[in-house]
């Protein structure tokens, strides 16, 4: 824990951590210093002037974002003179920014516009510049228009950060601008459309490219939820308007390393209304497709469920919620009385593997990433390679053993591109000789290994380390999991959002298996969700209960139409052990309902009364449990490793039918 010191600002008596800056300080006692370039979490760089304050024993104003606090430090944020400075600065930005407030997509929440209705600035004192900036608005999701920058490099600075580096200044002085290598548009220069940069801009320089006349700040409803559409579990931040969605922004606490979302979970929303979206019952009638009432669709699948009791399946993807998958369980045990209940999460791990331990990424001094390749590029565990790229950048370490060669293994200290299984033999036996601790299994399992330099280097990394975190597969944690036996910690990091959750709920194969499924033999095969599965398997009967027509849809017996996640309410297990709240946002479209509530009015059709699983159900069940094997050292058996599939499944019914299909189809540079 940091040391405390006490320091006074504005009269007011503070304790802060030894090493912070004073704008931050301020903030703890309610005060706010003005700034325009400031990113809290980044190491301050005055460029903007504005975060002046007067530190009695200096003669001259110093910057608070550069500034340390000290030790009986007295500090004035609000003198005459520093009011006058800053005063200087906002009048002389506006003489170079568009005076178009009463228009401007971001009145309300626009940094400038408030500093200079407190300084009482109508009209600047300076003759007005106007540069004529070419606006890039060549892409469907972020639109740049420098004419507005005010120079302040948040963007720039964040890009950088999440190791990006798109953005980029041009030019010298008033007359430079920000913008991409060669002044290319965005989609050539080998941007993620993350929009990072939307969330940091304080101005309206930067936003997203359809925001135009659909509503002001105050006119949004705010929900913080969480993204599903992948195993990051993002917290996100979403602002409706009559009912619909306007515009979704990261979520998490400003400053965190994981502040971050991917295009995908920013402007993939627009799924909702694709021509693919399933919104009322559908049955197959002379061998299509038509739509009927839910009373006609729960009859059909409550009769057919009971016709083949044992013989009936389930399988579902791990993006459900807990409360969906605890209900699933009691519907399938308790009203159809079957065993064979099986999830996506079973194709790449197994139960012991994914309830691991928990871990906080932002204390984390080391990082080793095994087994994972995580692309910001290519949309795979994208905001894992953005908080690893981040940390780096703030200093932290990482080691990436891998029998390829990852993406993010250019900024790693060290790369193992050997087996993963003999690499983590070779790097435990390494620590236990330079003195790290083990049972007597574990060191005689790694007795007679031999260790490289390379390895040798990795384990003397650490050693030194003092809180490392190793972040694995789900198909190598057992191995990896030998490693924090001896020091720090281990997680499983599965590609689905809530694969930890639907195993804490108990979802797991007690009957046949996911791939035992599909292989045919069962008179009823009932899907949730999207699964890597486009052909129709050998069955009698299959029920599809999604919120789009997927391609084993369109071959199914009867579609139950369900809710997205922005049309429900209800938890996750995120891949740190996180219970994390998803809320609803919007009403379901058409008739879809939560997969809950279809699981309960089918068990009602069939005579059986049950009840919807609620948060304090899950809680109960979602305690994370730590068991980690003593010495395996081998990739788990039998496993089908279907990552990029199960990444393709979850994605489709986003991608499909949504400006996505852009970012998919254009040739970004990577």
């Amino acid at each position: 824990m940091a040391n405390m010191v006490n320091l006074k600002i504005d009269g007011k008596e503070i304790k802060a951590p030894e090493g912070m800056n004073l704008i931050d300080a301020a903030e703890l006692a309610g005060i706010h210093i003005p700034n325009l370039c400031y990113l809290k979490g980044l190491k301050g760089i005055g460029a903007c002037r504005l975060c002046l304050v007067e530190i009695e024993g200096m003669k001259a104003p110093m910057i608070a974002c550069t500034t340390k606090v000290k030790e009986g430090m007295v500090v004035n944020t609000n003198t005459e003179r520093v009011q006058e400075v800053r005063k200087f600065v906002i009048d002389l930005i506006l003489s170079m920014h568009p005076l178009d407030c009463m228009t401007c997509t971001k009145a309300g929440v626009c940094n400038l516009q408030q500093y200079a209705y407190d300084f009482e600035i109508k009209e600047s004192s300076f003759t007005r510049k106007k540069f004529g900036f070419a606006p890039d608005e060549a892409n469907p999701f972020i639109k740049r228009d420098p004419d507005y920058c005010v120079l302040c490099g948040r963007c720039v600075r964040i890009c950088k950060d999440q190791g990006t580096n798109v953005l980029e200044f041009m030019g010298r002085g008033v007359g430079s601008k920000v913008t991409t290598a060669n002044d290319k548009p965005l989609q050539e220069s080998g941007c993620t459309f993350c929009g990072s940069c939307i969330d940091v801009c304080p101005v309206n320089a930067i936003l997203e490219a359809d925001r135009w006349r659909k509503g002001r700040e105050w006119d949004y409803d705010k929900v913080k939820s969480v993204c599903l559409l992948c195993g990051n579990g993002c917290d996100i931040t979403v602002s409706t308007k009559d009912g619909q969605i306007m515009k979704i922004n990261a979520g998490a606490l400003e400053g965190s390393s994981e502040r971050y979302i991917c295009a995908y979970g920013r402007f993939g929303f627009d799924c909702i209304a694709a021509d693919t979206r399933v919104v009322s019952p559908m049955k197959r009638v002379n061998g299509e497709l038509k739509q009927t009432t839910w009373e006609d669709a729960l009859a059909i699948v409550a009769d057919a469920l009971k016709k083949a009791g044992k013989n009936a399946g389930f399988i579902t993807t791990s993006g459900i919620l807990n409360e969906d998958a605890l209900t699933l369980k009691k519907f399938a045990s308790d009203v159809v009385r079957t065993k064979n209940v099986d999830t996506t999460a079973s194709l790449y791990s197994d139960f012991d593997s994914l309830i691991s331990e928990t871990a906080e990424l932002d204390s984390a001094d080391l990082f080793v990433l095994v087994d994972l390749n995580p692309n910001q590029w290519q949309r795979t565990l994208p905001a894992l390679d953005a908080i690893i790229r981040k940390k780096v950048n703030a200093g932290a370490k990482l080691i990436v053993i891998n029998s390829s060669e990852p993406n993010i293994s250019s900024v790693a200290v060290v790369n193992l591109i050997e087996n993963e299984s003999s690499a983590l033999m070779a790097l435990t036996k390494a620590l236990i000789d330079k003195g790290l601790s083990g049972d007597k299994k574990l060191a005689s399992a790694v007795a007679n290994i031999s260790v490289s330099d390379l390895v040798d280097k990795a384990a003397t990394l650490y050693m030194e380390a003092k809180n490392p975190i190793i972040l694995s597969s789900p198909a190598m944690y057992q191995a990896a999991a030998n490693i924090s036996l001896l020091k720090g910690v281990t997680v499983s990091v599965p590609v689905e959002s809530n694969a930890k959750g639907v195993a804490l709920m108990g979802l797991v194969t007690e009957g046949k298996s996911y791939k035992e499924m599909i292989s045919g033999g069962l008179n009823l095969l009932y899907v949730i969700g999207e699964i890597p599965l486009n052909t129709r398997p050998d069955v009698d009967f299959l029920v599809v209960q999604n919120s789009h027509l997927t391609e084993l849809a369109k071959q199914a017996d009867v579609i139950l139409p369900s809710a997205t996640y922005f049309e429900v309410d209800g938890t996750i297990v995120d891949y740190l052990g996180r219970l994390k709240h998803v809320c609803k946002a919007i009403e379901p479209a058409g008739e879809a309902k939560s997969h809950r509530e279809i699981f309960v009015d089918i068990a009602d059709v069939m005579g059986s009364e049950m009840k919807e699983a609620k948060e304090s159900d899950t809680k109960k069940l979602a305690k994370i449990k730590v068991k980690i094997a003593s010495a395996p050292f081998t990739r788990k058996e039998g496993f089908d490793v279907k990552v990029d599939e199960i990444i393709e499944a979850i994605n489709a019914s986003v991608i499909n039918g949504s400006r996505l299909l852009w970012l998919k189809e254009a040739a970004v540079c990577v």
